[in-house]
């Protein structure tokens, strides 16, 4: 009877998800000046979605087949969890007030995604990964007001760069490997991948470079640092980071200079390098060998991309049902291959709605990026808006077999306590970002208003 339940429950979560994609439809097309129903109750409904979701997964979860009763510590864990996600809610709309709701709902979705999967594969992940949650969202609550004792933290260009420098050669002399990669440094028991509080400080790094007029001296020492990040990567095998770091420069390098030529001829620049790459080290090799023909050796390299297609692949559209597939099955699933797991579970379909829902992210921050009238902020927005969301092309592209596969964690989702940390603290930045052009712009309004009022009495 219950695996009846679960089969049905897979249509359920594909409502889920439609719906909440639906809403933010609803919305944007309110923003565009359309009407497609109420933006304010669409936002809500996105809400309430993420928690039917969520007492759907952790129901099932917490079934036990063998005794016929509810696990305790499941539904303990899953109602902790409900409790923090509506906590969340009402923190960053009292924090946050003026900020983007789409951002914080597709946060909040791909989190609870997060949560169930990792309470899937392995309930102590689970338990981490919820704490480094409440980490990041009290980071988040906290940045507005830091930020606004620093006014101008553009200023430290060359303190962000000398930092993650300091991170990216400390994890080449002492880090340890994990998973083919030199990139986690170790105190005590405490671990961590400097390469993702880099991503934090390069961000801020370029835009307080490329906020101002960029000459040929400053452009040509801003390439150099940059691509001496990207080979220290390189260096630590950190293929996917340096992949993300290159594009996340050429993408601002693009904004800041609107030069098609210098784009284009960066990345032949970058081409070339990957040749050369290519021939110099031999885990590039391998990496590109299981990719072109994974099962001319599925017994070693090219094993965690055939298992992850037959995840991806065997039980179609809708999914096998939570808790009825094999996602154990996947190396490294719990953070490289998370994706798979929620492809073989859920469906394709509910895989194709998380894409989606990175598109919004996508939109939103680019929307971001395009209303805010200071240059500084508008980069930080754009370079940030662009990190988060080429990070999930290149991880859910590598498990799909449309890139080599690189050792990135899907943002939100994957297990991963740096990870989430930061990509928390990103998206609280867009979302300053977005309150800084929403206070400003309503603020040149009210002097227009009152510029034309005095103006009419004059007359």
């Amino acid at each position: 009877m219950f695996d009846l339940i679960i089969m049905l429950s897979r249509y359920l979560f594909i409502f889920y998800i439609g719906l909440f994609l639906w809403q933010a439809i609803v919305y944007i097309a309110y923003e565009q000046g359309g009407f497609l129903g109420s933006p304010f109750r669409a936002i809500s409904i996105q809400r309430r979605l993420v928690v039917l979701m969520h007492l759907t997964a952790f129901l099932i979860l917490a079934y036990d087949r063998d005794t016929h009763f509810f696990s305790w510590q499941v539904l303990v864990f899953g109602a902790v969890a409900l409790a923090f996600l509506l906590v969340a809610i009402q923190l960053l709309d009292r924090f946050y007030y003026e900020g983007c709701p789409l951002i914080w709902t597709g946060m909040l979705f791909l989190m609870d995604v997060s949560l169930i999967m990792l309470q899937r594969i392995d309930a102590s992940l689970a338990y981490r990964q919820l704490a480094f949650m409440a980490l990041g969202l009290a980071g988040m609550l906290v940045l507005p007001s830091l930020l606004r004792l620093i006014p101008r933290f553009e200023i430290f260009e060359w303190a962000y760069i000398i930092v993650c420098y300091g991170l990216l050669i400390c994890t080449l002399l002492f880090g340890v490997e994990h998973g083919g990669s030199q990139n986690w440094l170790e105190i005590g028991n405490f671990s961590f991948q400097p390469s993702e509080l880099a991503k934090f400080l390069f961000v801020f790094y370029l835009a307080s470079v490329f906020r101002k007029r960029v000459e040929l001296r400053e452009l040509l020492i801003t390439g150099g640092l940059s691509a001496g990040i990207v080979l220290l990567l390189v260096l630590q095998k950190d293929l996917g980071s340096a992949l993300i770091f290159f594009m996340t420069f050429m993408t601002l390098l693009y904004i800041a200079t609107s030069n098609e030529f210098l784009f284009f001829l960066g990345m032949g620049g970058a081409s070339f390098a990957a040749v050369i790459a290519y021939h110099l080290f031999s885990h590039v090799r391998v990496r590109v060998a299981a990719w072109r023909d994974p099962w001319a050796d599925i017994d070693h390299g090219g094993y965690q991309i055939v298992t992850s297609l037959f995840a991806i692949t065997t039980y179609g559209l809708l999914g096998s049902g939570l808790t009825k597939g094999m996602p154990l099955s996947v190396p490294v699933v719990e953070s490289d291959c998370i994706f798979a797991a929620i492809c073989e579970e859920f469906g394709v379909l509910f895989g194709a709605g998380i894409i989606c829902i990175f598109i919004m992210l996508l939109y939103r921050g680019i929307r971001i990026t395009l209303d805010c009238t200071r240059r500084y902020y508008s980069l930080l927005a754009a370079g940030i808006t662009v990190m988060l969301c080429f990070q999930a092309f290149v991880i859910i592209g590598g498990v799909i077999k449309l890139i080599p596969l690189t050792g990135v964690t899907l943002p939100l989702v994957s297990y991963g306590g740096t990870s989430v940390l930061v990509s928390l603290m990103m998206l609280g930045i867009v979302q300053w970002v977005c309150v800084y052009c929403e206070q400003h712009s309503q603020a040149e309004e009210a002097k227009i208003q009152q510029y034309a009022g005095r103006r009419y009495t004059h007359e």
